[in-house]
């Protein structure tokens, strides 16, 4: 009979700057869903620092600086610390050693064969300058996950490799010591738009590398000019011309943010989404004229988000007190699954009564 155990959240970001809103309709916006759900029995949130240093060895203040900015966007979307237990990685010692157990169940040539790594190595041009610490960070990815005995990871459709492999690592450790390991199952967006909202240039991700990001902390007038760039259908010349809503950034981000009574507020000739998709296809609308609405749906959703984040940043030191909290948590957690693990694995020497015993009765008995 399969065991039931409690439902338990584990998701997370790696703090390499301020979060967009790319992450907010593919990860944020469902995590306060989540939250407030009262399906799950606790929700861990981690910003993944250890994570983000294997490729950012080189530069640890990038991510010092950046852990305050997750954790206020984390706050600034209603992720709400009473409910949600929000921890920086490296300070749960406990994951660095789960991980280093973990290895040994995990062979080089799998890891060399997982997706979601192989497509970073060349996204990264790590293919002779990997640090050891990037190669193995699917397993690091499964110490964090089966650390809160997760049953549910949020995640993009990209990373469902790396939720398999974690699979792999719990079946492998429970087969071998026992059951003492959750397996979990990845949730992701149903949405289509939400699973990868693309660059404000039309690009296939948003990447603060290539400067296509709206941040969630944007002020208006930045939104707006960045809306008013936004890429469209390169072949709709005209306002006569017919347009092509497929591929064509605007729309996309329509389909993420726009709700129906938007429409009687902002553009009552449309009934819906779908009307004003067809007048774009057909011929006869311009591209200010969605982007103008877009803007004004944009704001609605990002007005709270920054009105709340300047709440926060009027006490930092009441937003590291929330990551210290959360770390203590997590860390508490953590350490009692680390109890189990090694008590399965027989490394737990000093709390075995009975090897002690029969390491005595052998030499003194």
């Amino acid at each position: 009979m399969e065991t039931k155990h409690p439902k338990i959240i584990l998701t997370g970001d790696r703090p390499t700057g301020k979060l967009h809103v790319g992450h907010y309709v593919g990860s944020l916006r469902q995590r306060v869903a989540l939250q407030n759900s009262g399906e799950y029995e606790a929700v861990f949130i981690m910003i993944a620092d250890a994570q983000a240093l294997t490729d950012n060895a080189d530069n640890p203040e990038k991510i010092r600086q950046s852990i305050i900015d997750v954790a206020l966007d984390y706050l600034s979307v209603g992720l709400d610390p009473a409910v949600t237990t929000m921890f920086v990685q490296s300070q749960i010692p406990e994951l660095a050693e789960l991980t280093i157990y973990y290895m040994n169940l995990v062979t080089v040539s799998r890891v060399q064969r997982n997706p979601t790594v192989k497509a970073e190595i060349v996204q990264r041009n790590f293919e002779t300058t990997m640090p050891v610490g990037f190669f193995v960070y699917p397993i690091s990815q499964a110490s964090d996950i089966t650390a809160f005995k997760a049953t549910t990871v949020p995640v993009g459709e990209d990373q469902l490799p790396m939720i398999e492999q974690t699979r792999e690592i719990v079946r492998s450790f429970n087969g071998t010591y026992g059951e003492v390991l959750v397996e979990p199952d990845a949730l992701i967006p149903e949405s289509e738009a939400c699973k990868r909202l693309p660059g404000t240039d039309g690009k296939a991700k948003m990447s603060k590398s290539l400067g296509n990001c709206i941040y969630l902390s944007d002020p208006p007038e930045e939104v707006k000019k960045k809306v008013m760039s936004m890429f469209t259908d390169p072949g709709h010349l005209r306002v006569e011309d017919p347009g092509c809503v497929e591929g064509n950034a605007v729309f996309t981000y329509l389909d993420a943010f726009c709700r129906q009574e938007q429409f009687a507020k902002y553009l009552p000739e449309y009934a819906d989404l779908d009307a004003l998709k067809a007048h774009y296809r057909r011929g006869g609308l311009g591209d200010v004229k969605i982007k103008k609405f877009l803007i004004n749906v944009m704001e609605e959703e990002l007005a709270p988000i920054r009105a709340r984040r300047r709440e926060y940043e009027k006490d930092i030191r009441k937003v590291y007190r929330i990551l210290e909290d959360g770390c203590r948590r997590a860390q508490a957690a953590a350490a009692d699954t680390l109890r189990d693990v090694k008590a399965a694995m027989k490394i737990n020497y000093f709390e075995d009564e009975e090897l002690i015993q029969s390491h005595v009765d052998r030499y003194q008995g």
